[in-house]
C-alpha cells in the first residue's frame, strides 16, 4: 500500500502492547498515547524541510538550521486530543486546531458537529490525529476538510489502524502519508445476536481509545 508507514521501532511495539492491555489503567493508557505518539512523530516528521541557520555557541559560529515549515496539528475530537502533548514537547511552536467528527454507530459514518480552522491555512505542514484508524471515514471527511481549507502537505498519525481504514483513506486521498504504529486484521462486522460486539471496532485493537483515556468506559 503507497505512503503507508507502519513502525517497527522496538520501543513503540512494546508500549503498543501495553496499551492493548484491557488492565492497563486511564492515568497509564494516557501516558502510553504520549510516549507512542511522540515516537511516531519523530519518524513522521524526518522530512520537515531545513533552513540554514548560524548561532553563536560560548566558542564560534555554529552554522546549523531550523524548520522552514509552520507545523499545524489537527486532532480530531475527543481521542486525537491525548495525542497532542506529544508533539507539543518535540514541537511547542506547532499550531494546534480542532476538529469535532463522530461515527454514526448506524450508518458508521462521520458526523461533523465542530470546526476551528481559521478563515485561510497559517501552516504549511498539516498532522491529523486520532489515536484509531478504523473504518477511515472521519480521517477521510478530515481530510476533505483541511484541503477545502486549502492545507497543503497533510500526514495522518494514529496508533491503529485497520485494512479496511487504510484502503479507505489511501484511496480517497493517495498523496496523504499515513503512519501508524501498527496495523491490525480487521474489523469486527455487523452483529448477529445479543452481545456482539458493535460493527466497525478493530481487532484485536484495543477498545474505545477514547473511552479508555478518559476513563469513561
Amino acid at each position: 500500500m503507497p505512503r503507508v508507514f507502519v513502525s517497527t521501532h522496538p520501543l513503540i511495539q512494546h508500549k503498543v502492547t501495553l496499551l492493548r492491555n484491557a488492565t492497563t489503567e486511564s492515568r497509564k493508557f494516557r501516558d502510553l498515547v504520549r510516549e507512542i505518539t511522540i515516537l511516531l512523530a519523530f519518524e513522521a516528521t524526518a522530512d520537515l524541510a531545513l533552513s540554514p541557520l548560524q548561532v553563536q555557541t560560548p566558542l564560534d559560529i555554529a552554522n546549523g538550521y531550523e524548520l522552514k515549515e509552520r507545523i499545524g496539528l489537527v486532532p480530531i475530537l475527543r481521542a486525537g486530543l491525548g495525542m497532542v502533548n506529544g508533539i507539543w514537547e518535540l514541537m511547542p511552536q506547532a499550531e494546534v486546531w480542532h476538529i469535532g467528527l463522530y461515527r454514526d454507530e448506524r450508518t458508521l459514518k462521520p458526523v461533523e458537529y465542530y470546526n476551528k480552522l481559521p478563515i485561510s491555512p497559517t501552516v504549511q505542514v498539516v498532522l491529523i490525529l486520532d489515536p484509531m484508524l478504523a473504518t477511515g471515514g472521519s480521517a477521510t471527511a478530515t481530510v476533505d476538510v483541511l484541503k477545502r481549507w486549502g492545507a497543503g502537505r497533510i500526514k495522518y498519525l494514529g496508533i491503529i489502524g485497520a485494512p479496511e481504514g487504510v484502503k479507505t483513506l489511501s484511496d480517497a486521498h493517495p498523496d496523504v502519508d499515513i503512519h501508524l504504529a501498527a496495523l491490525d486484521d480487521h474489523l469486527t462486522p455487523e452483529p448477529q445476536k445479543p452481545g456482539d460486539p458493535p460493527a466497525g471496532f478493530i481487532v484485536p485493537g484495543l477498545g474505545d481509545a477514547g473511552d479508555r483515556q478518559f476513563g469513561t468506559g
